[in-house]
């Protein structure tokens, strides 16, 4: 294939492009697109040969020619907007040719998968604040020469490179605690502990299984394939923060689970995995509809159909994978607020305490230090009588009998209604009996006469 004359490009964007796609790929040729909003979106264009080649090219939203097929994808930015921005964002870079039914379909919430003027639109984007980790939005438009994509960020592993040498190709060893901070020669290169654990929170190499697509059915299973390993980090990164978390509760003290118990850690965990189960849930719905829609396809391999049979059941195990773990952060928080309810008991018991101790003092200092003067039915102004503290203790005693039998009231008469529902069960089964002798007496009295019509 003959390539066109390359276009000098700003630094900016000579750094981006060597970031984002390394090595040595052939350009045809980038035209900057002009935008009403400029650094708010990242697009690329690609154009494959059908022959595992592919190429940048200019954003002119046109489709390829014969086995050529191209690629546009647009990258949202991650932050705080409205729906609104995002449409605009569209708009300044898909229009024309697409319509704004197309627009609308790439960026509104939820799943959805129809065939809109010939072309296959798909979408699985879930609700909530986009500067969210939880949020995952990716559409695409799908026609025989041209696929068109719109993601929330960037998706690791979405584009093709030729990959450099990268510590994955190295033989690793480990760093004796004696030697560190010393350069050691040795076969090897040394893995740090925060290298390593990038490494097993992405479980999947830039390399494996991403070969340059040589069909658009290709590249459409290589974008599903993508999200849902966008999908499989998040979870094996909640798996290895959740261990950490159950690790450090077993070792830590009051301090930390009060420290959990203030920050709400594991609720916001929840709700967090609660978005995570609804993206996978709109994965499932719309995933198999794109199967159906594009077996019917002449341009859709069968290879490709397999492939996406496939990816739908590494949705299904993700959701039980992400059950198991909202079920791990419910039993934890269970076990949390046990151990703040068993600490709130342990309080009150020591003030329950404290109110045995006090209790018998207030009642003997509050019964000697009433001064009954004045009070009335007690005759203190007799000095003949001098019965009024008598008295005001035989108020006190009838009032405590009123209270008692307050609280007595509601057990007797449960106790009433249930003997009362025992005897009209009692007499119910006796008329019963009585009317079943009756009725068996009648017919056998009618059984020996004549039959009456």
């Amino acid at each position: 294939m003959e390539l066109g004359h390359e276009r000098l490009v700003s630094e900016e964007e000579a750094e981006e492009i060597n970031r984002e796609y390394p090595g040595e790929i052939p350009l045809r040729e980038i035209n900057l697109h002009r935008s009403r909003f400029p650094g708010m979106v990242r697009k690329k264009a690609f154009i494959f040969d059908g022959l595992g080649n592919f190429y940048n090219k200019e954003w002119d939203l046109a489709e390829g020619v014969g086995k050529e097929f191209c690629w546009y994808h647009v990258e949202l930015p991650k932050a705080n907007q409205k729906l609104f921005q995002y449409a605009q964002y569209l708009i300044s870079v898909l229009c024309p040719p697409l319509k704004l039914q197309d627009i609308l379909s790439l960026v509104s919430n939820g799943p959805f998968c129809a065939l809109v003027d010939g072309a296959l639109i798909f979408r699985v984007n879930s609700a909530g604040p986009p500067s969210s980790d939880f949020t995952f939005r990716i559409a695409a438009r799908v026609t025989e020469n041209s696929v068109i994509t719109v993601s929330l960020g960037r998706v690791p592993r979405l584009g093709f490179s030729q990959m450099p040498e990268t510590l994955l190709d190295e033989v690793p060893r480990l760093e004796s605690p004696r030697s560190r901070g010393q350069q050691k020669e040795g076969p090897g290169t040394v893995i740090q502990d925060h290298v390593l654990e990038f490494f097993l929170i992405n479980n999947h190499s830039e390399k494996a299984d991403n070969p340059v697509s040589k069909s658009v059915s290709n590249l459409l299973v290589h974008i599903i394939d993508t999200h849902v390993d966008q999908l499989q980090d998040v979870v094996a990164k909640l798996e290895m923060e959740l261990d950490s978390v159950e690790f450090e509760l077993d070792i830590g003290g009051l301090d930390l689970k009060k420290k959990m118990l203030d920050d709400r850690k594991f609720p916001k965990m929840h709700l967090n995995l609660q978005r995570l189960l609804q993206v996978i849930a709109h994965g499932e719905q719309v995933f198999p509809r794109v199967k159906e829609k594009c077996a019917s396809k002449h341009w859709f391999a069968s290879e490709d159909t397999i492939a996406l049979e496939e990816l739908i059941g590494r949705l299904r195990r993700l959701r039980e994978n992400v059950g198991f773990i909202a079920n791990r952060v419910s039993a934890i928080q269970a076990g949390l607020d046990s151990w703040q309810a068993e600490q709130i008991n342990r309080k009150l018991y020591y003030l329950s305490f404290l109110s045995i101790i006090f209790l018998p003092l207030s009642i003997i200092t509050g019964v000697f230090g009433m001064n009954v003067g004045g009070v009335p039915w007690t005759e203190q102004r007799d000095p003949k009588l001098k019965y009024g503290f008598r008295n005001v203790m035989f108020v006190c005693l009838a009032l405590l009998l009123l209270v008692l039998l307050c609280f007595i009231f509601p057990f007797l008469y449960s106790r009433i209604a249930e003997w009362r529902r025992t005897t009209l069960k009692r007499s119910w089964s006796l008329n019963r009996k009585s009317f079943l002798n009756r009725t068996l007496r009648d017919s056998s009295e009618q059984r020996r006469g004549y039959l009456r019509i």
